[in-house]
Parts: structure tokens; sequence; C-alpha cells
């Protein structure tokens, strides 16, 4: 199964999470059309990030606010800081986690950093 045929499954299967945890492993970026109340679900959205770490930017604004899960969503895809709260870009931990996966990061992170 590809991940973004979720964007055409019945609105159910959007909001089974075995249905949505097998596309959002396939293909991350699936996050995009799953039930809102999935992107709410850590155990979904840690595999889309750990698949693709761009998919935060469909997570529920309270993972986006989680460290951890940013955290997961930078080492894959260090540009993926741009989707963060503002409060984990002005983290040197995730900031630094960012720009060893990829450089271009920087350009995301709180101005404070870069100074």
């Amino acid at each position: 199964m590809y991940g973004f045929a979720l964007e055409y499954a019945d609105p159910k299967l959007k909001a089974d999470p075995a249905f949505v945890l097998a596309a959002v492993q396939k293909n991350g970026r699936a996050l995009k059309y799953a039930d809102p109340e999935l992107k709410a679900d850590p155990k979904i959205v840690l595999a889309a990030v750990q698949q693709d770490g761009s998919a935060l930017l469909f997570a529920d604004p309270k993972l986006k606010a989680d460290p951890a899960f940013v955290l997961a969503a930078v080492q894959k895809n260090g540009r993926a800081l741009i989707y963060a709260d503002p409060k984990l870009k002005a983290d040197p931990g995730i900031v630094l986690a960012a720009v060893q996966q990829d450089g271009s990061a920087l350009l995301f992170a709180d101005p404070k950093l870069k100074a």
C-alpha cells in the first residue's frame, strides 16, 4: 500500500489507527490525510516523522511542542525544524541535531542561537 492512498480512503479508514499507521510507515507525509484525532496520536505521529521528518508539518500543535517528537523529526530531516514550536527552535539540543542532519536547518533556528 502506498501511503498517499490515504488521501482517497473512506473517512472511516482515515480514522482507523491501524490503517493510518500502515500508511504513514510507507510515507510519513500521508499523515496529512489522517483524521485530526490521529494527528495527535503519539504512536502514529512518531511513525510518520521517523519515516519522513517533514511529516511534523501535519502533526497536532501539542506534538510540535514536544521535544521527543521534534527531535525524531529533525534527526530524519533537519529542515523539519521549520515546523517545530518556536520554543524548540531555541533549544540548543534540538537545533544541534537539526543542523547535524542538514546544515541549512540553521535558517529556522531562533535568532538568539545564531549570534
